[in-house]
């Protein structure tokens, strides 16, 4: 049975991610590991151990490992793209700095590492139609810069000292759960907010620009069945590829339509939003993943629309 420890168990991700893996590990075997702040609450405290592990403090990342024999980490320590641009020293200490201190106990531990790349890895030069596995990663954002940076700094220590570092590029992360907090996706998600509650959308995207999105069930998935993988099948470790659906503002906004025929979206495009959007993928060749350790999505867009607005309508009705 794995020990596990999740860092950032508090985020957008890492409080499903927390759930899903104590429920497939059991609960005494997934420890939520926060910052001073962002204590969990609610079932992510009641269901399991939690750990207050700040990546930039080193001794709090090893006094956890220590403690509860960990042998698998799940880094989510990270700023979004958005806040990453305003504060990018931050960004920095916490993506970078923050990783080589999960590296290092790793290795001195013999943990497996995951910590998630993203689409933000590519830039202007890359190919934006099914962007290949491996291309020119050119980012312009701080975000970008320090996810290519966790992709090359992973892949060393994997190569170095042996540590079992695995990674994928996430897509925009959709989900009912979790609101969003500063990325550049975030409208896939406040769109459906703003469906359920019967007000209109102010999209600040531009009609026409596509970009890889991803459900937050099919994401969970990506992460925890890679770490599950065959590690002798795994020639790209960090990161893959993983795609699931892409869209432009004006398909979400028709699938959401067929649901509820009254909803109304404007165009209010934010310059720096829009400015990182074009930087990034339209679609991911995804085929390595698909290759390598079988990954296969399970929503698109029509499917998840269903899902995000059943979910957060029950949602609404329970306030």
């Amino acid at each position: 049975m794995r020990n596990i420890l999740v860092i950032g168990a508090t985020g957008q991700i890492g409080s499903e991610l927390t759930m899903e893996l104590r429920k497939r590990y059991g609960n005494l075997h997934v420890v939520a590991g926060y910052i001073p702040g962002a204590a969990p609450d609610g079932d992510l405290k009641e269901s399991g151990p939690a750990e207050i592990v700040d990546v930039t403090e080193v001794h709090t990342i090893e006094s956890v490992v220590k403690k509860y024999t960990i042998d698998t980490i799940y880094n989510l320590a990270a700023l979004l793209s958005v806040v990453a641009e305003s504060k990018p020293a931050l960004a920095w200490k916490i993506g970078i700095d923050g990783l080589w201190n999960v590296l290092e106990v790793a290795r001195a531990y013999r943990c497996a590492v995951f910590t998630p790349s993203s689409i933000g890895s590519f830039g202007p030069e890359t190919p934006h139609v099914m962007t290949p596995q491996d291309t020119i990663q050119r980012p312009r954002t701080m975000y970008g810069v320090t996810k290519v940076t966790t992709e090359l700094l992973s892949d060393y220590y994997f190569n170095k000292y042996g540590v079992d570092t695995r990674s994928v590029r996430f897509p925009g992360i959709i989900s009912s759960v979790t609101p969003p907090g500063g990325g550049t996706t975030d409208y896939a998600v406040d769109i459906y907010y703003s469906a359920v509650k019967g007000s209109r959308f102010v999209c600040p995207i531009s009609e026409g620009t596509y970009m890889d999105m991803m459900y937050m069930p099919d994401a969970l998935h990506a992460a925890i069945s890679l770490m599950e993988a065959d590690p002798s099948k795994l020639v790209h470790r960090n990161s893959f590829n993983i795609a699931s659906m892409s869209f432009a503002p004006e398909n979400i906004y028709a699938a959401i339509c067929k649901h509820i025929p009254d909803f109304r979206m404007v165009y209010e495009v934010d310059p720096l939003k829009q400015s990182i959007a074009d930087s990034w993928p339209d679609a991911m060749d995804d085929s390595c993943a698909r290759k390598e350790w079988n990954w296969q999505p399970v929503y698109n867009l029509e499917s998840m629309t269903e899902d995000m607005l059943r979910n957060l309508q029950n949602k609404l009705l329970k306030q």
